[in-house]
């Protein structure tokens, strides 16, 4: 008696699943933009437009946003060089352009500078920034770019893996 009243309890129980609708927001992921394609624009460190920052911008009311202070300031063996933050337009959300010491970036192997990226771009991100990362040859290095219309964002990382091998060859 008792396995026929458990096993009539399972096939009622069952049997309702399917009128209970699931959310399809479950099963959406949010799309995390492709990274910024405006050209680095190196002329901004020594001539800076207005409410854009460089590592070499001196805010007189309060912390500059987003703070990469500190974090160059760590940066082993000085790898983070300078940066541009750019506010955000009518197209683009608010990006930092990380300008790296090509010399020390090569030294770096994948996980190294994956782990570079993720630390600068969640700091970055705290801001509402993405952030891609160059060299000075304007080459692009990495990507870590987000969509802040969740919370928490969702984010991507993205390196740019010609450069992976270049110190075995």
């Amino acid at each position: 008696m008792l396995r026929y009243k458990f096993s009539l309890l399972l096939t009622i129980t069952l049997s309702i699943i399917p009128f209970f609708p699931i959310s399809s927001s479950l099963a959406q992921t949010s799309a995390i933009p492709q990274p910024s394609e405006a050209p680095l624009e190196l002329d901004l460190l020594t001539k800076p437009k207005e409410l854009v920052n460089t590592a070499n911008t001196i805010n007189l009311s309060g912390l500059s946003t987003p703070s990469l202070w500190w974090a160059k300031d760590i940066s082993e063996n000085k790898l983070l060089d300078n940066w541009i933050a750019y506010p955000a337009t009518e197209n683009e959300s608010r990006r930092v352009d990380l300008i790296v010491n090509q010399q020390i970036w090569s030294l770096l192997d994948y996980l190294e500078r994956y782990n570079f990226i993720n630390r600068l771009g969640s700091t970055a991100r705290r801001d509402g920034y993405n952030v891609r990362v160059f060299n000075y040859q304007k080459e692009l290095l990495g990507t870590y770019t987000c969509s802040f219309n969740y919370s928490p964002a969702n984010c991507n990382i993205q390196l740019n893996t010609q450069y992976k091998l270049r110190r075995y060859q």
